[in-house]
């Protein structure tokens, strides 16, 4: 435990300290909510045009962060050998891979605040913020867990240049496929069948339908990311080589 608390701290401090990470895991968030809040550049099923891409934006930063960010900066802790001194620690691989979705938690909370703030200034009035806050904070938990173990385990197993592209290109295909900024229902139906066993697509859904309809999360949604939560991470747990 002392490990994994250690290792924890050290992860929340290189968090923290990545200053330019962080400006761009807040920032083209931050420009994207504004941009598509502000324009007309599709059709949206809100009145307010917020209401519908704040949620959106929200899981697209969850993605954003916990797939992609994480994926390439362990890719190339990796490549450097920096992990490689932590092979000989009591560590272990499950307990860094559970320090390095911590870090990613704190990460994420900064994000949230940042957009919902940034969302309510455009005047986004949130239906389920107050009654399905601890669905919210379940949904971001499952999906975090869920994403970060699959790059995780990218970042584990190829070598850092393959990982960046990878995750980079996994990060489009996700994107493309959870109903994140497109409405589904502009989705072709056999994308739809597919979104919501892929935990950004359930995470969009969940947070659609909790803070944009102050209805509850589909069982399904629960369902695929529980599954993503405790696969993914067994996985990355499993396969992942310090160096």
């Amino acid at each position: 435990m002392n490990a994994l608390l250690a290792q924890i701290r050290a992860e929340v401090r290189m968090t923290v300290r990545r200053g330019e990470t962080l400006l761009l895991t807040v920032g083209i968030p931050v420009l994207i909510l504004v941009f598509f809040s502000t324009t007309h550049v599709m059709t949206l099923p809100t009145a307010r045009r917020v209401d519908f891409i704040a949620p959106g934006v929200l899981a697209l930063s969850v993605l954003s962060t916990s797939l992609v960010a994480l994926s390439i900066a362990t890719g190339f802790e990796r490549s450097f050998g920096v992990l490689r001194r932590l092979h000989v620690t009591p560590l272990g691989r499950p307990r860094l891979i559970g320090a390095k979705i911590a870090g990613v938690l704190v990460t994420e909370a900064i994000q949230i605040a940042i957009l919902t703030g940034v969302a309510l200034a455009l005047g986004w009035h949130p239906r389920g913020a107050l009654t399905g806050a601890l669905s919210v904070v379940g949904l971001v938990l499952l999906a975090t867990a869920g994403l970060a173990g699959v790059g995780l385990a990218l970042a584990g197993h190829l070598r850092a240049e393959v990982n960046l592209a990878a995750s980079n290109g996994l990060y489009l295909v996700l994107l493309l496929l959870s109903g994140i900024v497109v409405p589904a229902t502009s989705l072709p139906g056999a994308i739809r069948a597919v979104m919501t066993w892929i935990p950004s697509g359930a995470l969009a859904d969940g947070l659609h339908r909790v803070l944009g309809s102050g209805a509850s999360p589909r069982v399904l949604d629960w369902v695929s990311l529980a599954l993503w939560a405790l696969a993914s991470p067994l996985l990355a747990a499993r396969t992942f080589r310090f160096d």
